[in-house]
């Protein structure tokens, strides 16, 4: 699966996951069955016993949906991925391999608001504790750690807030503790961050967002540094059944030949759109790795290679202002997600994160005027005359 060291990200985008069929195949094509045929019963008695290589059942694997999986790992600078239904499923088959019983999790309070329930709700019945605090503060990530902690979960850039963790000095943290590092990169992409050269051990993304690009999949990847690693949780996976299915596989492996063009777009994008609303009268505050203001702007120039397609911000007049630019807008779309072609906004304390509790939200500085942007691809100047006639309702 690997390419070379040279090969650019730009060109890995285009060339990596490539499959040399039989048929010269440019693309890789849809593998679309359930089961694969054997030579014969040796054949088959030799794939589940692991001494032979080759194709079983689709929940097991299949060659669609693992030339996505090696072209996401090797963005990522990763050994092996593993393919998901959903960025939940993807969450979900991490935790239910790393953790047991009496087990601690150290989390972001800045985080998907579904990681942070199923963590609450779900695995807090089975005896695993978390810990939910503001891992852009080392010393409280430091502070946080038991004996019993086994992971350290990051999401960086938060959602929603675009809070920035030091993901080396997290890892050297967890480590020192002898937990693993996972870290969300569903925000940046690894065109833009790549955590497993920072220390991180996982790598999990939606790839419902920025690495398929068009909204028109949900779909979870995990990449790992080692085979063991792999092979364990592949096991689990396979039980779960949480598994992507190939034609997902194949649109998702088609969005990332376009990923590092998007990605330029979308921070080129996103910069000119943070500074105009950071100038805004209207504008209490912006929230945009790439502008100097950011509290972490140190550490995101530290460890991204660009600010990103995410901005949040708040109006004055609070969450009736908010309210009253979200219903005006025209270009952008008022939905949820991010990471597509198209500009989304939304409404994170009632939607994304309705889920949380006011403490929690308050905690993790979800205040309820708060407006998360993801900035598409359009024209940034009609992006922004768009946002300027929806503010004008104000």
């Amino acid at each position: 699966m690997s390419l070379s060291d040279d090969l650019s990200q730009e060109s890995a985008c285009i060339h990596a996951g490539e499959v040399h069929d039989q048929f010269g195949a440019v693309v890789p094509p849809i593998y679309q069955t359930s089961t694969f045929r054997f030579r014969d019963t040796e054949h088959g008695a030799a794939l589940f016993a692991g001494a032979e290589e080759g194709y079983i059942y689709t929940r097991m694997l299949n060659p669609t949906i693992q030339a996505c999986e090696n072209a996401v790992a090797i963005l990522e600078g990763g050994a092996y991925g593993l393919g998901c239904a959903s960025g939940m499923a993807a969450i979900n088959t991490i935790f239910v391999h790393g953790l047991r019983v009496g087990d601690h999790v150290v989390c972001s309070d800045s985080v998907y608001g579904p990681t942070h329930t199923l963590l609450r709700t779900v695995f807090s019945k089975w005896g695993i504790e978390s810990t939910f605090v503001d891992t852009s503060d080392s010393t409280a990530v430091e502070r946080s750690m038991r004996p019993e902690t086994r992971m350290v979960f990051v999401e960086s850039p938060g959602n929603p807030t675009l809070v920035i963790s030091d993901i080396e000095r997290c890892a050297t943290i967890a480590h020192a503790h002898d937990a693993v590092m996972v870290v969300d990169n569903t925000f940046m992409s690894p065109i833009l961050q790549q955590p497993l050269a920072l220390g991180a051990d996982i790598v999990v993304h939606s790839m419902t967002k920025f690495l398929n690009g068009h909204a028109d999949v949900v779909a979870g990847m995990i990449v790992v540094k080692d085979k063991e690693t792999y092979g364990s949780m592949r096991k689990i996976l396979n039980q779960v059944g949480g598994v992507i299915d190939p034609f997902n596989s194949f649109l998702v492996h088609r969005g990332i030949k376009t990923l590092a063009l998007r990605m330029e777009r979308h921070c080129t994008n996103a910069m000119k759109v943070a500074e105009y609303l950071e100038r805004h009268e209207k504008v209490v505050r912006v929230y945009y790795p790439g502008l100097p203001s950011h509290p972490q702007y140190a550490v995101a120039q530290k460890q991204h290679k660009g600010p990103g397609g995410m901005i949040t911000f708040e109006l004055k007049g609070g969450l009736e202002a908010g309210k009253t630019m979200m219903n005006n807008v025209r270009l952008c779309h008022l939905a949820v997600s991010l990471g597509g072609v198209e500009s989304l906004i939304q409404h994170p304390a009632s939607m994304t994160h309705a889920c949380l509790t006011k403490d929690e939200r308050e905690k993790a500085h979800i205040t309820d005027g708060m407006v998360r942007l993801s900035v598409g691809i359009e024209n940034a100047d009609e992006l922004i005359a768009d946002l300027a006639q929806a503010m004008s309702n104000i």
